[in-house]
């Protein structure tokens, strides 16, 4: 039984045991092609959600644009729709970097310093800063993002955007690029970033300039991406930190699970037990229409779909992985009933 450490941690008191790991697989090329278009077109005609227009470029987007895409750990990729139609990565990239910054400082540093329990409030909240002593609770909400952001490796904000740009392009497995009109335009309507960044600073939680902590975040959002690009970065996740096309290792393996772990905790925001409940999978998701699902051992899906819901998931993305979720057999908590038959046939 685990108890809780002084300082509200749990001690789970493993050591240094080597970890088992046990996972399936996808079905065969076919069905998980068959899937995808079913999933494409079971929904490419859903309309509900809006487009996200406070930052001015995102209200842009084509609001019938909606690609899939499927990477299997193997680097079988399987798309539809408009799969390769660009938009900016938004809150998507904070999962990466999370990643980045946890192969860079380790486990418990990165843990200690962001945290990794859901606020249950918005995204973008000031009160979940106050009513937590500034603590930024995890790295999924802006304030925690930030946070990791600021304790990227680099001596200038130059270096550490450097650091970002080239290492989630290594998940993407090809040099990923900036949408300097997105980025310009999240620059002139940020201020509410700019007003967490000053108070994570207040309380120690920031230890270089704010301002320049929010223009590398803000860069960072405004990366362009696929759904391709988002299935390929994802699956690295579940290959264990190997890029299923490049062949390069990104991270390491037990950086994967401490950011899957998070994203299953709190990557939908407010909707994340919610999300995990009905979908069972680790995910993200972005303001432009992104959302990234990963099974580990067996690969992701990438959506893009610019129309949101209130919470700010793209509302097809989230139907087409909740499909996709049930018949490719992702779910995390799924299982069935023992029979000696069907062990002795495995």
């Amino acid at each position: 039984m685990s108890t809780p450490t002084s300082d509200g941690k749990m001690d789970l008191d493993v050591g240094n045991v080597e970890q088992a790991v046990s996972t399936g697989a996808l079905p065969g090329w076919d069905d998980v092609e068959s899937h995808v278009g079913a999933a494409y077109e079971r929904y490419r005609s859903h309309q509900a959600g809006v487009v996200a227009d406070y930052i001015p470029a995102l209200a842009e987007a084509d609001p019938e644009a909606f690609g899939i895409t499927v990477a299997e750990v193997n680097g079988e990729l399987h798309p539809a729709g408009t799969a390769s139609a660009v938009f900016s990565i938004q809150s998507i990239a904070k999962a990466f970097v999370y990643a980045l910054v946890c192969e860079a400082l380790g486990h418990d540093g990165v843990r200690d310093r962001v945290g990794v329990n859901n606020t249950g409030l918005a995204f973008n909240s000031v009160i979940a800063i106050e009513l937590n002593d500034g603590h930024p609770m995890n790295p999924m909400v802006n304030a925690g993002a930030m946070a990791t952001t600021a304790m990227i490796p680099g001596a200038t904000a130059a270096e550490q955007w450097e650091q970002i740009r080239s290492g989630l392009s290594r998940f993407a497995g090809r040099q990923l690029e900036l949408d300097g009109g997105v980025y310009r335009s999240e620059m002139l309507t940020n201020q509410r970033n700019r007003a967490i960044a000053a108070l994570l600073e207040s309380y120690g939680r920031i230890h270089i300039d704010p301002l320049e902590v929010v223009d590398v975040y803000t860069r960072q959002c405004s990366l362009l991406v696929d759904s391709r690009d988002l299935a390929v970065m994802g699956a690295t996740l579940a290959d264990g930190g190997v890029n299923p096309l490049t062949q390069q290792r990104v991270v390491s393996a037990g950086v994967c699970r401490d950011t899957l772990s998070v994203l299953a905790a709190t990557g939908m925001y407010e909707r994340s037990g919610e999300w995990l409940f009905e979908i069972g999978l680790p995910a993200k998701s972005g303001v432009a229409g992104g959302i990234v699902a990963v099974a580990p051992g067996k690969g992701a899906i990438g959506t893009y779909s610019p129309r949101l819901d209130s919470a700010g998931n793209s509302v097809r993305g989230q139907r087409a992985t909740a499909y996709l979720s049930r018949t490719l057999g992702l779910n995390l908590f799924a299982s069935n009933a023992y029979s000696e038959q069907g062990s002795d046939q495995q």
